[in-house]
């Protein structure tokens, strides 16, 4: 299991158009992936889970995935956060 703390810093946070791409990046790997903000965590391949827990600008996230590509997971979910939701 792996796990990461990150910071949102896009403008709108994690709803509606960014949400759907980080849920897509999500289901593009094979491990089970978390989203975890303070004691709260949902399912990062649902797309009501993710939008539930109400990420805005400033919030500080944790992703945690288990499986064959948990590494790759984090990084690549990481990696879209960082860039700002963009391609």
């Amino acid at each position: 299991m792996v796990s990461r703390e990150i910071l949102i810093n896009n403008d709108i946070g994690l709803h509606a158009r960014p949400a759907t791409f980080f849920i897509q990046k999500a289901n593009s790997f094979k491990s089970s992936i978390w989203v975890e903000r303070e004691t709260r965590r949902v399912n990062a391949k649902s797309l009501l889970g993710v939008l539930s827990l109400g990420i805005v600008k400033g919030m500080t996230i944790t992703i945690i995935a288990d499986g064959p590509d948990e590494n790759e997971a984090v990084e690549g979910l990481n990696a879209l956060i960082e860039k700002g939701f963009a391609d």
